[in-house]
């Protein structure tokens, strides 16, 4: 599979068979994921990976779209770390993980897994609630849970190029 074929084929998936994935998966995914591009190179990042159905269960309560999180394979929790932020590159950490969600994503539909990205950042109560669930140290902000694992659904590509959103030289 090409990168624009996983870009294209990749969907949303919110129902899962509950099939743990395997080490291997886990370890391409944990590869992808760290791969990804960071401001000033400060990779303000950490990960916490659950794959126990009591923690994933109780990872799912954090806000009202978590759901999903409970029947995945494994959650993928993306953590920001602020203060690791290069003073030359403050408050980039959010793109950081952002991009570090893409290729999970992108890594989980070449691998041929469903994945989900479940926002947490920038909303304080799904970040405590994460917090508590993941417990992280003070100063670690919970950004997203990306739930990987084997879909109970195939929804087809869909094709949402629209020119009409593309401004050339001005707007």
């Amino acid at each position: 599979m090409t990168v624009g074929e996983a870009i294209h084929k990749r969907r949303s998936i919110r129902r899962y068979t509950g099939a743990a994935i395997t080490e291997e998966q886990l370890e391409t995914l944990m590869r992808a994921a760290m791969a990804a591009p960071s401001a000033c190179d400060t990779r303000a990042w950490e990960f916490v990976v659950v794959r126990k159905k009591e923690q994933l269960e109780a990872l799912s309560k954090v806000h009202k779209f978590a759901g999903p999180i409970a029947r995945c394979g494994a959650a993928i929790a993306i953590c920001g770390i602020p203060e690791k932020q290069d003073h030359i590159c403050p408050g980039f950490w959010p793109q950081d993980c952002a991009a570090v969600a893409m290729n999970l994503l992108l890594s989980a539909t070449e691998l041929g897994l469903g994945s989900l990205w479940v926002g947490i950042h920038p909303f304080n109560e799904s970040v405590v609630n994460s917090a508590e669930v993941l417990k992280t140290p003070e100063g670690v902000v919970p950004f997203a849970v990306i739930c990987v694992g084997t879909s109970e659904q195939q929804p087809e590509p869909r094709d949402r190029f629209e020119p009409d959103r593309i401004h050339f030289e001005e707007w």
